[in-house]
Formats: C-alpha cells, sequence, structure tokens
C-alpha cells in the first residue's frame, strides 16, 4: 500500500475512534456502524480522486458532494431527485431533520433515543469531521492540525456525556491521533529512500546498517515511545494533580440541556444542565426582562413543573396542550379574597438561548408572543411548536403577584381529593429516614401552613444545611437519603427534598424549575445569566392555589408570607411603574465624583477617610527641633497603628446612631452591612459581590463557623439591607448596631489569637481608603484636564480666516 494509502486508513481510523466518545450519547448505537460505512465511501472517493490525479481543491471538492449526496440518499431519499440527487426538498427535509435534531438533543436526557434528527446529527458531523480529517492528513500532508477536529469531536462528546466513561473515548480518540501522526512520520521517512537504521539488528552482520523496504527502524521506535509517553502523561497527570480541575478526564456534568451544551436548563431532565449552569466559568446572559413592579424579590421566572416522583427522579407529566388563549384561565385554586397585584413584564431572550419553554412569571394571566407557541393548563406553561424555541425571541407577559396572609393559608381548606391523591403520591422505595424526619422537624405544628414553614426553615437555616454546587446531582430516592445525611448540595437537593417530605406529610407539592429574579441594571432592566438557574418547591394551598417555598440557603429569597412578620396582603390597585432608585439625597458626603447614584445606594464608594491630624513646632522657638525628632519618632511608631486607627473610626461612625440614621435608613442599614462584611473581611473572608445578601450572610455563616446569636444577628442583618434595597419604603430595623456587634465577636471567637492580631494591625478592609484614593485622583485628573483644556483659546484654521475676510 502506498503512503497515501496508509495515511487515508489511518486518518479513516483515527475518525471513527474518536467518535465512539458519541457512543455513550444515543441509544441504540447502531448509527455508527452507519456512519462508518459511508465514511469509507467518503474517504474512497478522495484515494479515487488523489490517484487520477485532481488538484486538492477539487479532490476536497469531490468528497463534499458524494457526502451530501450519501446523506441525501439516506435522510432525504423520498425528497430527492430521482431518488438521489438533493434537490430543494431535499435540502428543506435535511435543514428540517437538523431543527428536530437540535430540539431532540435539549428534550431528551442522557442517553437520547436515535431519531432521525438525531442520527442526522451524530452521522452527519462524523462525515464533516471524517472530511476535514482526511483533507489535512492525506490530501494536503499535515496531520498535526488534523488533531484539532479530531479533538473538537471530542470535546462535544465529553460536554454532552455524563463523564462516566470518559477516560476510555479519550484514550481512543489519542490512540487513533497518534496512529495519524506515525502513519504521516513513517510516510515522510520513506520518501527519503534507504535510512540509516542505527545498530544492527541481533543475529545481523554490522554492516546490514540500512533496511531494504526503506522503514526507519529507530524513528519508527522513538515515535512509538514518544507517543505512549505522551499518552500515559495525559493519563496520569490529572489523576494526580485533581486541583487542576476537572479537565478532560473528569466528570463535565453536560447533560440534556437545551442547546446541546449545558448552557441552558432542560424543561425535561434539568439535574445535569441546571448544574452545569451554576457552575459555568462565566456567567452568560440568558434573558433581560423589564417590568412594571418595584418589588422584583418575588419575580421567579418559571420555565416548567416537574410533578412527578417515580423514585428515580422527578419529571413533568405528559398532559395535553392547546393553543395560546387570548386571557389564560383563572389560577387553579386562587380566591378572589387573596390580595393580589397585576404586574406586565418585557422580556428579551438571548439569541443564543435555545429552549422549548417560555420562562414567565407566575401566574401568567396573558402573555403576546409570536411564532408557534401551545399551552399547557395544568402547569400553567408555554411549549415550542414546530420546532419554535426561545432563540431571541421578545415577549410581554402579564402575571399576578399573589399575597396570600399567613392566616389565610393556616386557616386553608383541604384541597380537592382528585388533586390530593395526584401530587401527593411517592414511591414505595423512599428510604423511612425522610418521612420519620419531616415528622420530627414538623412536630406541634396544626396546620400544613405551619409545616410547610417549618420544612423551609429547616433546610434553610435550622438545619445546618449548606449551598455547594459541587454535590453530584440527583433526585431519587437514595440522592435524597444521602442529602439529608450530608446537608450538602444545590438548589435540585433542597426543592425535591422538601416537597418529597411535603408529600409525606400530606401537603401536594411539586418542583418548578426557572430563574430566580436576576440583578439590575444601571437602565432599569433586571439581568437573568445562567447562574441564576434554580428549582424550588410549589405546595398546594385551596384558595391561594400553587405557593412558592424557598428552602435553597444563599439562593432567592423567602417568601413574605412565610416570614413571622408577612404583610398584611390585602388586595391592592395594579402595580405601579417603578420609578427607578430612590432619589432621596444622602446625607453623608461623596467620597467621590465619580461614585453612581446605584453605587451610593448600595454603599460601594467607600467611607470619607478621616485625616491624620498631627501637631505642630511653634515655628521658631528653641524646642522646634525638639518638636520634629518627636513627631519623627511618633509617626514611624504611629504609622503601622494607622490602619488599626481608621478601623476603629469606620466602625465608630458607621455603627454610631443618630438623626442622620433616622432621615436616611437606607444609608444607615447599608453602612452596618459593609461593617459586617469588612469585619468578616479582616479576619479572613473576603466578600463575594457576586451574592445577594442573603448568600454572603449564609456563607459568611457557613466559613466563619458562627453560631447562635452571631448567625442570627449576620441573616438579620441581610434581611434589612434586602428590606430597604428592594422595599418602596425602605424602613430602619432596630438593633442592627448591636447584630454587628454580636457578629463580630462571634467571627473572633471562632480564629485563632494570630488572626485576631492580624485583623486589628493590619485590616484587609483597610484597601478601602486606597480604592478611594484612587477614585478621587482620578476624578481631579479628570476635572484638571477638563479645565485646562477649557483655558486653551481655540486657534482659528486657516481656512475659515480666509472664509471669515472673503466675507
Amino acid at each position: 500500500m502506498s503512503g497515501r494509502g496508509r495515511l487515508a486508513l489511518c486518518a479513516f481510523a483515527a475518525t471513527m475512534m474518536a467518535a465512539t466518545s458519541l457512543l455513550p450519547l444515543v441509544n441504540p448505537a447502531a448509527w455508527i456502524l452507519q456512519a462508518a460505512f459511508l465514511l469509507a465511501i467518503q474517504t474512497g472517493v478522495g484515494a479515487l480522486a488523489r490517484r487520477v490525479p485532481l488538484a486538492r481543491p477539487l479532490t476536497i471538492l469531490a468528497q463534499a458532494v458524494v457526502t451530501l449526496v450519501l446523506l441525501t440518499l439516506v435522510f432525504a431519499r423520498d425528497q430527492a431527485l430521482g431518488g438521489l440527487l438533493p434537490g430543494p426538498e431535499a435540502f428543506e427535509q435535511l435543514d428540517r431533520l437538523l431543527q428536530q435534531g437540535a430540539d431532540d438533543v435539549g428534550r431528551y436526557a442522557i442517553p437520547a433515543p436515535a431519531t432521525d434528527g438525531i442520527k442526522l446529527l451524530v452521522v452527519g458531523g462524523t462525515l464533516a469531521i471524517g472530511l476535514v480529517v482526511d483533507a489535512l492528513a492525506v490530501t494536503f500532508r499535515s496531520a498535526a492540525p488534523a488533531g484539532l477536529p479530531l479533538l473538537a469531536l471530542y470535546s462535544v462528546a465529553a460536554g454532552l456525556s455524563d463523564g462516566g466513561a470518559s477516560w476510555l473515548w479519550f484514550v481512543l480518540a489519542s490512540a487513533g491521533y497518534l496512529l495519524l501522526l506515525l502513519a504521516e512520520g513513517r510516510d515522510r521517512l520513506s520518501q527519503w529512500g534507504r535510512v540509516f537504521g542505527g545498530a544492527a539488528r541481533p543475529g545481523r552482520a554490522q554492516t546490514a546498517v540500512f533496511e531494504p523496504d526503506g522503514a526507519a527502524l529507530a524513528p519508527v521506535r522513538t515515535g512509538r515511545r514518544i507517543g505512549a509517553l505522551a499518552l500515559g502523561i495525559a493519563l496520569v497527570i490529572p489523576a494526580a494533580l485533581p486541583a487542576m480541575g476537572s479537565g478532560l478526564f473528569g466528570d463535565t456534568g453536560g447533560g440534556s440541556g437545551e442547546g446541546g451544551s449545558g448552557g441552558t436548563i432542560s424543561a425535561v431532565n434539568p439535574l445535569v444542565s441546571l448544574q452545569n449552569s451554576l457552575n459555568q466559568p462565566e456567567d452568560r446572559e440568558v434573558l433581560r426582562y423589564r417590568t412594571n413592579t418595584q418589588d422584583t424579590q418575588d419575580m421567579y421566572l418559571r420555565i416548567v413543573a416537574l410533578d412527578q416522583f417515580d423514585g428515580t427522579s422527578w419529571k413533568s407529566s405528559e398532559r395535553k396542550i392547546k393553543d395560546v388563549p387570548d386571557v389564560l384561565p383563572q389560577p387553579e385554586g386562587l380566591s378572589p379574597s387573596v390580595g393580589t397585584a397585576e404586574i406586565r413584564t418585557s422580556v428579551s431572550a438571548a439569541g443564543w438561548y435555545t429552549q422549548n419553554w417560555l420562562p414567565m412569571p407566575y401566574p401568567a394571566t396573558k402573555v403576546d408572543i409570536g411564532g408557534h407557541w401551545r399551552f399547557e393548563p395544568v402547569g400553567r406553561t408555554l411549549v415550542g411548536d414546530r420546532g419554535q424555541t426561545t432563540r431571541g425571541v421578545q415577549y410581554q407577559v402579564t402575571s399576578l403577584q399573589v399575597r396570600p396572609t399567613a392566616d389565610q393559608l393556616a386557616s386553608a381548606p383541604p384541597a380537592p381529593p382528585a388533586l390530593r391523591t395526584e401530587y401527593t403520591k411517592v414511591p414505595s422505595s423512599l428510604p423511612p429516614v425522610v418521612s420519620s424526619t419531616a415528622r420530627r422537624i414538623t412536630r406541634g405544628a396544626t396546620s400544613d401552613y405551619q409545616r410547610a414553614v417549618m420544612l423551609q426553615d429547616w433546610f434553610a437555616v435550622r438545619g445546618g444545611f449548606t449551598y455547594d454546587t459541587q454535590v453530584e446531582s440527583g433526585s431519587g430516592t437514595e440522592a435524597i437519603a444521602r442529602f439529608l445525611k450530608d446537608k450538602q448540595g444545590f438548589c435540585v437537593h433542597f426543592s425535591f427534598s422538601m416537597a418529597a417530605m411535603a408529600r409525606v406529610l400530606g401537603i401536594p407539592a411539586r418542583v418548578a424549575v426557572g430563574f430566580t429574579p436576576g440583578d439590575p441594571r444601571s437602565d432599569g432592566t433586571m439581568s437573568v445569566g445562567l447562574r441564576d438557574a434554580h428549582a424550588w418547591p410549589e405546595l398546594y394551598f385551596e384558595g391561594v392555589g400553587w405557593t412558592r417555598f424557598e428552602p435553597t440557603p444563599s439562593r432567592g429569597s423567602a417568601p413574605d408570607y412565610t416570614r413571622p412578620d408577612a404583610p398584611s396582603g390585602s388586595p391592592t390597585d395594579p402595580a405601579k411603574p417603578s420609578a427607578g432608585p430612590s432619589a432621596q439625597p444622602s446625607a453623608a458626603p461623596s467620597p467621590s465624583s465619580s461614585c453612581t447614584a446605584q453605587m451610593r445606594k448600595q454603599n460601594d464608594c467607600g467611607g470619607p477617610v478621616a485625616p491624620v491630624v498631627t501637631g505642630g513646632g511653634d515655628g521658631g522657638t528653641p524646642l522646634a527641633t525638639v518638636a520634629a525628632v518627636a513627631l519623627g519618632v511618633l509617626a514611624v511608631l504611629g504609622l503601622p497603628l494607622l490602619p488599626w486607627l481608621w478601623r476603629v473610626r469606620v466602625r465608630a461612625r458607621r455603627l454610631a446612631p443618630g438623626s442622620r440614621h433616622e432621615a436616611d435608613p437606607a444609608a444607615a442599614t447599608l453602612a452596618v452591612w459593609r461593617e459586617i462584611t469588612d469585619t468578616a473581611w479582616d479576619h479572613g473572608l473576603p466578600p463575594d459581590e457576586s451574592l445577594t445578601p442573603r448568600g454572603a450572610a449564609a456563607r459568611m455563616v457557613r466559613l466563619g463557623k458562627l453560631e447562635g446569636e452571631a448567625a442570627e444577628s449576620v441573616h438579620r442583618a441581610a434581611t434589612a439591607v434586602e428590606q430597604v434595597l428592594y422595599a418602596p419604603r425602605p424602613l430602619a430595623t432596630e438593633g442592627l448596631e448591636q447584630d454587628a456587634r454580636r457578629a463580630r465577636a462571634g467571627l473572633r471567637a471562632s480564629v485563632t489569637a494570630w488572626v485576631r492580631l492580624r485583623a486589628d494591625l493590619a485590616p484587609r478592609s483597610a484597601a478601602r481608603v486606597v480604592w478611594a484614593a484612587t477614585a478621587r485622583r482620578e476624578a481631579l485628573t479628570s476635572s484638571l484636564a477638563a479645565r485646562a483644556k477649557a483655558l486653551v483659546p481655540r486657534r482659528t484654521p486657516p481656512s475659515e480666516q480666509g472664509a471669515e475676510g472673503s466675507s
């Protein structure tokens, strides 16, 4: 066989070995035999074209045309011209299958069924990669770059699979690439003719230093050793250094997320894709919305409800869908006596976000959207039809903010028997610990509402649970039992466990999947990112309907009706458009003219730094030299104490009650919160600006090992911060200064004496002085530059002078 023939065969083998990484994704795996047969034809066409010989571009074109004909013959034969040649109808069919395949990837869990769309994706993708590999390695005789498409094929598979045997597929793909490199090396060496082979083989004369067939023994053996060594390093290093990250061998957590890349939430099987979204290194924006309500903490964007629990997972029931009505029906179980507020929201989805289900506030009463959408009445969701997705769509939603009181929930009558039967089912495999724990937690409760609140508070506050997105996802009975034992997990574990416990107690329950409200932007919109992906339980109360609860610590916000100081919830008028951030002037001076209003509201500009007061001499008395020396000594001795002095002064100012705090409760509350976060920073817990106040408090309590009054004080302060940031009228909270002092005492008690000394003498939060000084310097520089530019006389160009003279 010629050198190019060996290269072509190795390129075929390398492509198919890399394609085996797709085997765990699709069941059954018979598609790979079809792909191998078609790829062999494609490779043979390339070999014949090179033997003619054709020019390189014509060779690649011939292979591409034959590939298109083969795909038409397999997937669009009925629409082809003469049953073979691709025509307009065949292209339309292939396009429909590609869209169907993309939708199926997002709809089914791994392994997905081998639908026509998915088969076209995997077979067509394999042929496309094979064409590129053959062109690079054989037609252009450059095998090294051919590793890139092979890596791309493996990476797609690794990103979508659950990683259970990813090391095996990596070994196969790597072996195929090394085989391709080895074949290219032999081909290049053979072009030199009879190559010196090094030392003579045993049993041969020393003069036999040339191989008659031109094979270079030493280079080949060296290449094999290098390849084996490189493959061994690739296998051993990631296993020996787990701190480097999962890499190629780690559990990528890929799943059946919409769009096929783990970047969005699958409505059918959200576990893996939810975890992927929360662990993304970059928080990509999914959608942005503008709403006319000032209270956005309850603006959860719901995608789908999971209402079936079969012991292995929670999933959606198969229900009938219908055309979207102009006005959606009245929410199930909602009584006119329960207070509601009508709100309007305009949503714009990102161009990359592909999801079959439409994220909406719950319960929606009207949806204005173009395209092909259907309505599922039980879950009150919209689902795309005929390939319709959320990619780049814009829509308007009218919805209700339901505001029940604690009394209304506590006095709710029993749910209808049919609903109660359906939504309290639990599998027989549910471990007894779930039921016993639920009854132990809710002992003494006199109503389903009290039991629900007890469950929520146990998970979110009292139970000692830790929020951790790295925990293995799962929603089966064993996963719930493991979660209750280890007390570590993320929103999937919290919501599924609380819903299962509620069902055990006879409370109808299901799990909703969607997004938390997101973060405000300077233009008045709210931005929702991948890391806002969330799951939460919905419990049914007759007269109120399906009601949201929030058991996950550091995520979202607990509804007002689950708090002791719940609002009255009396019926209100429709929400008025938000006027934006409060326009009340702050009594505190701004440390920098570059500080925006939003930054001032969040107290992110840094407080003014008190100047250090130093004495001076009497300007000419004989004691001047002595005074100067004394001041120098004091300065040298006092410089190390300046951070401590600054910290003491800032703490006293932040925690001092006074008229300014009464006039501006928001500034007072945010100052206390900044003091708590700076205290934690000084004691080794740097702030995480990406977290909500509730999330920052949970993190502080967990990492700072706070207990008792100290932990309660931190949570109370976080709740007060949320109130002043998001309430229409910020109200002062009594006792925050004492909460800050209790939190500081708890932090100091949990660290060593050295850490306490470091926190006093070299507080890390003193970095705010540098930040404030930098901001001031930049503002001053900009101001001086603007003034200097204004003082420089403007010189009239000669052309303008001539024009003035002629006039």
